[in-house]
Order: C-alpha cells, then sequence, then structure tokens
C-alpha cells in the first residue's frame, strides 16, 4: 500500500494516475485510488504520522483503512 503526503489530494492523485510525476509504486499499479487520508496540522506532523503507517503491518494498515468499527 502506498502511504504519502502533500498539499493537493486531488492533485497528487492525478499525478500517480496520469503523469511521470507518481511514485515508482503507484507507476505499476495504475489506476489508483484514495482508500484513506488523515489532515496534519503542518508539515512536521503529516512527516511523523507518515512514518508510522508505513511502518505498520499490512493487517493494521487495512484496519486504519476500515476504520474504528472494525477494531
Amino acid at each position: 500500500m502506498y502511504t504519502g503526503i502533500t498539499t493537493d489530494v486531488e492533485r497528487r492523485l492525478k499525478e500517480h494516475n496520469e503523469t511521470s510525476k507518481g511514485a515508482k509504486y503507484t507507476k505499476a499499479r495504475r489506476p489508483v485510488s484514495l482508500v484513506f487520508q488523515e489532515e496534519a496540522a503542518d508539515k512536521s506532523v503529516a512527516a511523523k504520522r507518515e512514518y508510522q503507517i508505513k511502518q505498520m503491518k499490512r493487517q493494521a494498515k487495512e484496519a486504519l483503512i476500515s476504520g474504528p468499527s472494525s477494531c
């Protein structure tokens, strides 16, 4: 699962699907869709949260995507 941060979600999703600016991971898996997003107070907080999510095992990421009702 791809995890990243951006200030413009719609633009970034379009880049992943339609341009060469997309990540290598997403280029091989087009089309990609957004399944989860969180807002952060600033870039530092967002980067720390991105790191936390990237450290999770797949099962934990799937639970995060599903929401609190699945826990």
